[in-house]
């Protein structure tokens, strides 16, 4: 048996235990280049595109591209419905498109969908368009997601470019150039049918089968010179989102955006509010960094930011300051626009939805105007417990207090000492501060013997008066 390091024998579970991590990690680093190496060229890739284009789908088209050409794919095909998205989002995957060395087809499937807008030109830019059954592509007018639309010099500067960039796309792939500059300039749509005809996409297919039939012996022209596709017959492979592009690509819907604020400033206020809980203020720091992630990625109108952090700031007014509900009621006003214009313009796709908008802001407001405040009320009660407990507590005087001596609490004989001058044994007193173990008192009551004004009527009458007043009686 070989002894270890430090002179102990190694176990012999041990040693095959760390036998068996090794060769499992060598299988781990060989197997992806065992498997590229079979599956060069002997399938078709395939990418998904669902929902609004934004920097999330960019990175992940990027990277797909990326790997279908390491493997040498014989195609990749991007099932793509979308209803646009952002300018410089479209852009970057139109770039990376033209500069592929695997062939790209853009599927719009499946039925019922839609490449709208930046989806058009994406369609434009691929080396192979397709259409599935019902779908349709067009509307490619440029608009303001994320404020109020170009006018004059800068609406026609918007304009002429976006026809432009599509003409351009459209003529290096032998597409129709006329029909896609009235998409950008007209909002123009066409059905797959339409499309066909009028040579805006290649070819139409049910389904993705039929399009792999329909591609066969296609000639494309990559960066690289000019191929032909043998992809009859040939397995398709899913190249799905990975979990992180899935989480970041729901958190930048709009809607999710708008949650994701509303409840980092929640929970932010509630650590400030508590200081110490620890747990409201690293929900809060975690929402708040994904909220920003997401509003980083979406065409933000700064007047909706500035009407929801108001709002916050009204709600913790509210509970604050008694103003019998007035803030709360701005606050929810104030929060309501900010949802509002927060992602304001003209592309529905880019807004919070009514629903979220109303259950967001009637969930908030109810929570500070009903919970915060409790919580807040609470904390202004009166201590029951601890030094602060006695303040304002009523007790009686064991000893006189002159000005020192001993009271009587809760069973209990405190040291005290006065604060009206003598106070008689019995008198009953209250606690105003204490000093250590010592409490500070002041007189409950005034002496029986002074009068409302406080004038002494302690002078004892004279031996005789009252016999006088008898006999004048």
């Amino acid at each position: 048996m070989r002894a270890g390091a430090n002179g102990v024998p190694a176990a012999p579970g041990l040693r095959l235990l760390l036998l068996s991590a090794a060769w499992l990690a060598v299988l781990g680093l060989l197997s992806p280049w065992s498997v590229v190496a079979k599956a060069k060229g002997d399938y078709v890739a395939v990418a998904r595109v669902k929902g609004a284009i934004n920097p999330v789908t960019t990175g992940y088209l990027t990277r797909v591209i990326d790997e279908a050409e390491a493997v040498e794919a014989a195609a990749l095909i991007i099932e793509m419905d979308t209803p646009g998205g952002l300018d410089s989002a479209m852009r970057d995957i139109i770039q990376r498109i033209v500069s592929a060395r695997v062939p790209i087809v853009v599927y719009v499937s499946p039925a019922g969908s839609r490449a709208a807008s930046a989806g058009t030109f994406i369609a434009m830019a691929a080396h192979v368009s397709a259409m599935a059954p019902n779908t349709s592509i067009g509307a490619a007018h440029p608009v303001a997601a994320g404020g109020p639309q170009p006018e004059g010099a800068v609406a026609d500067k918007v304009l002429n470019d976006a026809a432009s960039y599509i003409r351009s796309l459209a003529r290096e792939r032998g597409r129709n150039a006329e029909w896609a500059e009235r998409a950008v300039r007209d909002s123009v749509s066409a059905n797959e049918q339409e499309a066909v005809r009028d040579n805006i996409v290649d070819l139409t297919a049910p389904n993705l089968a039929a399009l792999l039939d329909l591609l066969e012996g296609r000639s494309v022209r990559l960066a690289t010179g000019p191929v032909t596709l043998r992809v009859k017959g040939l397995p398709t492979s899913v190249m799905e989102m990975t979990a992180i592009e899935s989480f970041l690509f729901t958190i930048t819907d709009p809607n999710i955006a708008f949650i994701l604020l509303s409840l980092a400033l929640t929970a932010i206020f509630l650590e400030l509010s508590n200081p110490g809980a620890i747990l409201p203020g690293i929900v809060g720091g975690i929402l708040l960094l994904l909220a920003f992630y997401a509003l980083g990625t979406l065409p933000v109108n700064f007047a909706g930011l500035l009407l929801v952090a108001l709002a916050f700031l009204f709600f913790l007014a509210e509970v604050l300051v008694t103003t019998h509900g007035m803030l709360a009621i701005g606050g929810a006003i104030s929060l309501g626009l900010g949802g509002m214009l927060l992602f304001s313009g003209s592309t529905p796709y880019f807004r919070v939805s009514w629903p979220v908008l109303a259950a967001v802001v009637g969930s908030i407001s109810a929570f500070f105007f009903f919970t915060v405040t409790a919580i807040v009320r609470s904390h202004r009660q009166r201590a029951t417990t601890g030094s602060e407990a006695l303040l304002q507590r009523q007790a009686a005087a064991r000893t006189p207090l002159d000005p020192e001596g001993y009271v009587f609490l809760d069973g209990e004989r405190w040291r005290a000492e006065s604060l009206d001058g003598r106070i008689e044994a019995g008198e009953p007193v209250r606690i105003e501060r204490f000093e250590g173990m010592k409490l500070l008192v002041s007189r409950l009551e005034p002496r029986p013997e002074q009068d409302v004004g406080g004038t002494a009527s302690s002078v004892a009458p004279a031996p005789g008066d009252e016999a006088h007043k008898a006999e004048r009686a």
